[in-house]
């Protein structure tokens, strides 16, 4: 019984090979459309944020217990005031 767990495929030779030749490409291309890919930056600065609300649904750690925190709050506060009024 091999209880082995599966390598992700950036860690893979064909990965690693995939991602250097990524890297350089962007390079190149970078240094040669310098221009044109700072033109692109604000556009791409604002595209960031629906993009990663569409691929990330569940990223910042989740939202547990959100309901349990403002029902605490909202009895805290009213509590406050009745306390001190």
């Amino acid at each position: 019984m091999d209880n082995q767990t599966p390598v992700p495929w950036w860690r893979t030779r064909g990965g690693i090979a995939a991602i250097g030749f990524g890297l350089v490409i962007a390079f190149f291309g970078l240094r040669e459309h310098y221009e044109h890919a700072l033109g692109l930056l604000p556009y791409l600065l604002l595209l960031a944020c629906p993009l990663m609300h569409l691929l990330m649904p569940h990223g910042h750690g989740g939202h547990h217990g959100h309901g349990a925190a403002r029902s605490d709050r909202g009895g805290g506060a009213t509590g406050d005031r009745s306390a001190s009024g």
